[in-house]
């Protein structure tokens, strides 16, 4: 029998896409063998039901309802490279999905205690090595040898739960048969993106100081996220280390039924902040920056005003733990009377529209909304939460302002001023996406040095790296500048 099983496990190794099936391992003590069954989905909830595993009920839950955003499947080419058998980072990637089976689905870790001080610790790590042969605590693999470090393990378990992500799920998007895609990051820290095939979690390569940031505000940022559940900060949901590759797995802001057409990255300063690539060569896949902007988002008035009350939360937190050069992710969905909606087209290229924007108010007249956009947003607005939520299946107006060039920018053409200057621009049915990212920067001897040296440059207000609290002034000014209240 343990025979067969390790062929079925290695099995499960080698393929992806067949099945959807989910290895669950049991040990009998420290002295005992470990035994690995590998089962689908099927099989996992008649155990469930029945009560045949004593810790299925963790691993092997029904999906609940409000636990699964559904994620956009249509017919287009998803960015990224898959790992397949080859590549590169087959073998790490191999070793994170084993590193992070063990982790959530071994039986200790489904016990979910209280947390006690000790959980938030730094030094509340626990190395595993993986031998290709197994060991009293690990299945054989196909591999190579590794260590695997798993950090403050019941405080991302209890993240997980808050953040209402289902063990299965989890266990199933990041270590089944599909293999994970990796993204090469649009930034200059050289960290690189994997995403599992259903866009719901990302896997971020992060160095040791972004790492040591992270588990020294945890304590923190659980409280933060606890509090508030509109928080607009980045969830975790691990961290873990194939030595010497350290990993954070977090959620993906851009997962959802609606396609993203477009992504921007801001931070609120000007210098450098645009992207290299020609207007042509813009497509959905690229991340645009704050003078590539032109656009100003109306939101209804009590989703505007909880977006500037939780952006003063969140920047009041990060300040206080000492963070900056911190982004707000946008993307847009547009609806189907946007050239990119529709051609891929860059926003930059100007086309007619049959809405009419009032100079100053960006008002849209009911007669000029498009019947299928306003029957929509009604079908939206009436199911509530989980569907809309504060960054997630926002409904708003993303409004144009006349520009002549990329450089002529929305910063520019506000002057440093409240008020941006609109132009009568076009109006677009939009639905939004945005949360705040790259949250580990901390303002140490490197950034105060960068600040230093680019003061010389320019202005030193529009450089990136400033201290935390002129930082979260500037961020906060930005964002009640680019979103207003639609009248």
């Amino acid at each position: 029998m343990e025979k067969e099983k390790r062929s079925s496990a290695a099995e499960g190794e080698k393929g992806f896409g067949q099945f959807r099936r989910i290895c669950i391992w049991e040990s009998d003590g420290e002295a005992g063998d470990i035994t690995c069954d590998i089962i689908d989905t099927v099989r996992a909830s008649l155990l469930y039901r029945e009560g045949l595993s004593e810790f299925g009920e963790a691993v092997l839950a029904q999906k609940r309802s409000r636990s699964s955003p559904y994620c956009f499947t249509g017919e287009y080419k998803k960015p990224g490279q898959m790992i397949s058998k080859g590549h590169k980072k087959y073998d790490l990637m191999l070793n994170l999905q084993l590193g992070i089976r063990y982790s959530v689905g071994r039986p200790a870790s489904m016990q979910l205690r209280e947390l006690r001080a000790s959980d938030f610790d730094p030094r509340e790590k626990f190395w595993t090595r993986f031998p290709p042969e197994g060991s009293k605590v690990t299945p054989p693999h196909q591999s190579v040898d590794f260590w695997w470090k798993d950090y403050c393990p019941v405080v991302f378990r209890h993240l997980r739960k808050l953040f209402a992500v289902d063990t299965a799920d989890y266990m199933l998007a990041i270590c089944g048969d599909d293999a994970l895609r990796e993204m090469s990051s649009p930034g200059k820290s050289g960290s690189f993106f994997y995403l599992t095939q259903d866009d719901r979690f990302m896997i971020k390569t992060v160095k040791k100081s972004e790492m040591k940031v992270l588990l020294r505000m945890l304590r923190s940022y659980y409280q933060h996220v606890c509090q508030y559940e509109n928080s607009l900060v980045t969830k975790f949901y691990g961290v873990h280390c194939v030595k010497p590759v350290r990993f954070i797995v977090m959620g993906n802001l851009f997962c959802s039924e609606y396609r993203i057409h477009r992504r921007f990255d801001l931070k609120g300063s000007s210098h450098g902040r645009t992207t290299d690539k020609a207007e042509e060569e813009i497509d959905e896949t690229t991340t645009l920056k704050d003078l590539d902007l032109n656009y100003v988002f109306r939101l209804q008035g009590p989703w505007f005003q909880e977006l500037l009350r939780q952006i003063d939360r969140d920047c009041e937190f990060l300040e206080g733990e000492g963070i900056m050069d911190y982004s707000l992710l946008v993307g847009l969905h547009f609806r189907d009377d946007h050239p990119t909606a529709k051609m891929g087209l860059s926003p930059f290229v100007a086309s007619p529209m049959k809405m009419e924007s009032l100079h100053g108010g960006g008002r849209i007249s009911e007669s000029s909304c498009p019947e299928e956009f306003r029957q929509d947003m009604d079908l939206i607005l009436a199911s509530r939460k989980p569907l809309i939520q504060l960054g997630a299946n926002m409904p708003a107006r993303a409004e144009q302002f006349f520009r002549t060039s990329r450089s002529d920018s929305y910063l520019s053409s506000c002057g440093g001023g409240s008020t941006p200057a609109y132009g009568g621009g076009e109006v677009y049915e939009v639905i939004l996406h945005f949360g705040i990212i790259d949250i580990l920067q901390d303002y140490d001897i490197s950034k105060k040095l960068e600040h230093a040296y680019k003061s010389f440059q320019a202005d030193p207000t529009s450089i990136s790296a400033v201290d935390p609290k002129l930082y979260s002034k500037r961020f906060r000014d930005f964002i009640g500048r680019i979103f207003v209240e639609d009248m």
